[in-house]
């Protein structure tokens, strides 16, 4: 059997009226209706109250007759059709819209997610956010880079670590390398989540208090890195390089787990001199 390239348009009319129909009226704060229903689900006008869309509107979504709604009315239908986080970026995928960001970062590690950070071990392993906010870390990476625990929780953010850390500032042998991607990196989530205010006011402290960041923020630099190499000046075995893969995990994917393992073989040795501390 031959499967045929999707259709958008007539997709969209069937995944719209296969969500309206699956719908009880009864959990609906509705105006009652006199006349019996004939089919389940909600009928197209009370879709259409629910949406702040035309009733004729909902119906020439349904018929498949080419309209492409817009981000706002995409984000109103899949609130109407209480979908799920999976069922809306399937609408919006469907309409070639991009959602509106929803900016509740993480600001706690998902349990699943510290859980595997922890059984990483004895490779470094920590989770952040899309600011760099470090949320879950093991023993491996608070040796290879800092106990976190002793920071207070403002100060845990991997890029505040690395401009204003007096320890961390001089820690990284290619510093400017490293300051200068995760610069990029931070211009692309700023735009990703332009209502982060937390994102925004990390952003204008570094800025005001180092000239050098300031400076590769006005650049407009954008890249995302995932992965890469860095060498270590560490104070305890000396120099470390490691390479890190970052991970986004698809059920929480404002979280990115990064692991680091020994570049090569003086490094896999200071590494095992530091697990054993």
């Amino acid at each position: 059997m031959t499967t045929r390239t999707v259709d958008p348009t007539q997709e969209l009319a069937a995944f719209l009226r296969t969500r309206r129909e699956r719908l009880d009226p009864q959990d609906f704060d509705l105006p009652s209706r006199r006349q019996a229903r004939r089919t389940p689900g909600l009928r197209r006008e009370e879709v259409a109250e629910l949406a702040g869309v035309s009733t004729d509107y909902i119906v020439r979504l349904e018929q498949g007759r080419g309209l492409r709604p817009s981000a706002n009315v995409v984000e109103a239908l899949a609130g109407a059709l209480r979908l799920s986080p999976d069922e809306r970026a399937y609408l919006f995928n469907l309409t070639q819209q991009r959602p509106r960001s929803v900016d509740r970062p993480a600001t706690t590690a998902a349990p699943p997610l510290a859980r595997l950070v922890s059984d990483l071990s004895p490779l470094p392993a920590m989770l952040m956010n899309h600011r760099f906010d470090i949320l879950a870390w093991n023993g491996d990476m608070a040796r290879l880079l800092l106990d976190f625990d002793t920071l207070p929780p403002s100060q845990r953010n991997a890029m505040w670590l690395c401009l204003m850390h007096p320890e961390i500032r001089d820690f990284y042998v290619d510093r400017e390398r490293v300051v200068r991607e995760g610069v990029a990196h931070l211009r692309a989530a700023w735009a990703a989540h332009p209502e982060d205010r937390a994102l925004s006011d990390l952003i204008a402290e570094v800025t005001t208090h180092d000239k050098q960041f300031a400076r590769w923020w006005a650049e407009r630099d954008i890249r995302v890195n995932g992965r890469g190499r860095k060498a270590l000046r560490h104070p305890d075995v000396g120099a470390i390089a490691v390479h890190f893969e970052v991970l986004v995990p698809l059920q929480d994917t404002d979280q990115r787990l990064m692991i680091c393992h020994a570049a090569d073989d003086e490094s896999r040795a200071a590494l095992d001199r530091l697990c054993t501390r």
